[in-house]
Formats: structure tokens, sequence, C-alpha cells
């Protein structure tokens, strides 16, 4: 059995996207399934978010969905996922989408996307957790942002060990790869956040 049984998937909503994008969402969901591993995200049906929870689900995968109420007609609640949980709101939902999984991993996404990621690393860097995040920067898509945090560093608004807090990966098979060299989690986030 893996260290990391279950990965949590931030990615976007839309479907009107490069080709690269919804192959890797695909090509994610089906290694993650024959890996053994289960995938908790967003509970949509639409854009890669629906891919990837596809393919998990094609491939005997088991996948946790977590959306809220008012998004649940909007993003298109996905029905055949292994569990669906409705949450009162954004909140509740990545609190939720953090407990269950053991890791993350950042796909091609917008704001939402951003903002999951973002406060899982802000989470990590203040100890609220010692999980794995994982950026997937298929084609590229993510080099901005990971300039960015260089920049942070080299202007002193974020420290040199931040650069650890994650790991970037530019394939599925990297990812898979850098998910099955994680250790386990070593605390709940659970635990620390109430």
């Amino acid at each position: 059995m893996p260290n990391i049984k279950s990965v949590c998937v931030y990615c976007g909503s839309s479907s009107n996207v490069r080709e690269s994008y919804r192959q890797c969402a695909i090509d994610f969901g089906r290694q993650l399934a024959e890996s053994g591993r289960s995938l908790v995200y967003g509970g949509g049906k639409v854009g890669l978010m629906g891919l990837v929870a596809d393919s998990t689900i094609n491939n005997g995968g088991e996948v946790l969905g977590v959306i809220p109420e008012f998004l649940r007609d909007l993003e298109v609640g996905h029905g055949g996922v292994t569990e669906l949980v409705i949450t009162e709101n954004m909140h509740e939902r990545k609190m939720i989408m953090a407990e269950r999984a053991d890791a993350f991993v950042a796909l091609p996404g917008g704001l939402g996307t951003l903002d999951e990621t973002f406060e899982i690393l802000t989470w990590k860097q203040l100890k609220l957790h010692d999980k794995p995040v994982i950026i997937l920067n298929i084609d590229g898509y993510w080099d901005s942002l990971i300039e960015l945090i260089h920049k942070q560093v080299a202007e002193n608004f974020a420290k040199e060990a931040n650069l650890e807090l994650f790991q970037v990966v530019t394939s599925v098979e990297e990812a898979i790869e850098a998910l099955e060299k994680s250790p386990a989690p070593t605390h709940d986030i659970e635990s620390k956040w109430t």
C-alpha cells in the first residue's frame, strides 16, 4: 500500500482550454487510479475537474468530490463519484479536501486553483500540515507563477526555505513518481486547525 493513499487535485473548471491540459487531466486520473490511489477534488463534472474525475472512475479508482451547495448547479456536481460531499461554503469545502487528502497536486487552472494552491502552501509554511504539494507544470503553464515565487524570495518577501514547500514537475509520470517517493504525512491538518 502506498504511503500517499489519497491525492487532492486542484484544477480548472473550464472546458475551453488547450488540448494538452485536457490530456494531462485524463492521464493523471488514469495513472492515479492505476497506482492504487484515490482522488479528492472539487466535485464538479465540467472542465479539467470533470476529466480527472471521469478518468479516475473509468480506471477503477475511488473519487471523493466536495462541492458547496451554491456551486453544485454552476459547476454541475458530479453524480458518478464514489462520494459527493455538499458543503455550506467554500471554506468548509477546502477544509474537507485538505483533511481527506495525503497530498496535493495543482494542474492548470484559474483563480480558484491559485487560491487553493496558495492556501495549502501557506498552511504548510505555518506547519499546519506536512503533506506534499506538487505543481504539475504541463507545457510551462505555471512558469510565471514559479518565477513570481522566486522573485518573492529575491525581494525578501519569502524565505529561501519556502521554495522547498512544493515540488515542480513537468509530466504526469513525474507527478506519480513524486507521490511514490513521498513519505506519509505525520499529522492530521484537523489536529492543528482546531
